[in-house]
């Protein structure tokens, strides 16, 4: 058995994306779907890699528009997590996501005032699309819809941006 403990995190930021009726925005990856395994029905707040020598909130507006189709013009950026969050991926993750170069994540997390409509959010955006429905929920949802190995970061989110929300 391979021992990954000695692996990386890779460095990755999320985004809390809050309506006006402090609903966060969720979306269903098209990965899971297509495993079908535990993770088939799990929603999650948009989220990806940072690129070498990419600001954290040039990253955060990047993968908010690949995964949404949200532009800038319709996000207001209010806070970023005081520290990084970490999860390690369960085992039979671990060697086959991001090349097996990688043990879990770190990850800022940055909550940001979603101005657009509904209408602004495209989930086609960019080619692949990652997210195939998505919907506004509570944030004290968001623990319950996340995957298992992720809902500890997710109650951190909330807890630490619920005053902002």
């Amino acid at each position: 058995m391979n021992d990954f403990s000695a692996l990386p995190y890779r460095p990755c930021v999320g985004v809390m994306l809050v309506n006006g009726d402090g609903k966060v925005f969720v979306g269903r990856r098209i990965d899971a779907r297509e495993s079908q395994g535990r993770e088939g029905d799990a929603w999650q707040m948009p989220q990806g890699g940072i690129d070498d020598g990419e600001d954290l909130k040039a990253a955060a507006l990047r993968e908010l528009w690949e995964e949404t189709g949200v532009a800038e013009q319709h996000v207001a950026l209010i806070a970023q997590t005081r520290e990084e969050l970490l999860y390690d991926l369960p085992d039979e993750l671990l060697g086959k996501l991001w090349g097996g170069r990688y043990r879990g994540q770190r990850q800022f997390w940055l909550l940001a005032r979603f101005l657009g409509q509904d209408s602004d959010i495209n989930l086609e955006a960019h080619d692949p699309p990652e997210f195939y429905e998505w919907k506004w929920v509570q944030p004290a949802e968001l623990p319950d819809l996340i995957v298992p190995f992720k809902k500890r970061v997710y109650r951190a989110v909330v807890e630490e941006f619920r005053a902002l929300i």
